[in-house]
């Protein structure tokens, strides 16, 4: 299956809401006041703060994603990512059907067609399984490579962690190519927050990894 994401919600006005939490934390002006505040002064506001490190007022921006076509792989390591909230499907009650990813090292080595067998070798265990045990007991049989869908909604600074970790070079493949694609999405609608969002070797010309073999490792003239 192919990797599909869609932005089902975010917060209207997220980056004024935003700004406007970041001015009123140095400003006598009464929330009114603050709502009608020039709304490029505002975008200013929330551009400074945000390359200053101070991100705790975009958590008032939420957003909120439809994701379909991943392994199960992929979602165990997106769960890590604390500050977010996860509705999977399951595969207790929801029939798992013989869907799978491919990961691209796959095909590159050619063993693809090997590949496959063993992911029917799995689904006939599981369908033989499940006529003697309950669908919960059988279902472990299945692979990481199973398909699943996920909705999740993180705020806007959990999303610039995770933009940072996962978009790196580094990230597992399945995951970074979550990643890019979410991050395209929220930048259109919230263009000031996420304009330098990305790995830090991109954003803050660092790797903290130090991977002084990656194609993207910063230019060290430019540090």
């Amino acid at each position: 299956m192919t990797l599909k994401v869609e932005l089902l919600a975010y917060t209207p006005e997220g980056e004024i809401l935003s700004a406007m939490a970041a001015k009123l934390t140095h400003s006598k002006s009464s929330i009114g006041e603050l709502r009608n505040s020039d709304e490029e002064e505002l975008k200013n506001i929330l551009r400074y703060v945000v390359k200053a490190g101070h991100e705790s007022v975009i958590e008032h921006a939420y957003f909120t994603f439809g994701i379909s076509g991943v392994s199960r792989a992929l979602t165990h390591q997106l769960v890590r990512h604390r500050i977010a909230s996860y509705s999977q499907q399951s595969q207790r009650y929801v029939e798992s059907e013989m869907e799978y990813v491919i990961p691209p090292s796959i095909k590159e080595a050619g063993v693809e067609e090997e590949y496959k067998k063993m992911m029917e070798s799995a689904w006939d265990a599981y369908n033989k399984l499940k006529e003697k045990v309950p669908v919960e007991d059988a279902r472990y049989v299945l692979p990481n490579a199973a398909c699943t869908q996920i909705m999740v909604s993180m705020n806007a600074r959990s999303l610039l962690n995770f933009f940072e970790l996962r978009c790196c070079l580094h990230a597992q493949w399945e995951i970074r190519h979550l990643a890019w694609k979410m991050l395209g999405l929220v930048k259109k609608v919230a263009p000031v927050i996420f304009e330098n969002a990305g790995p830090p070797c991109r954003t803050k010309n660092i790797c903290p990894m130090n991977k002084k073999d990656c194609k993207w490792y910063p230019d060290r003239h430019s540090l």
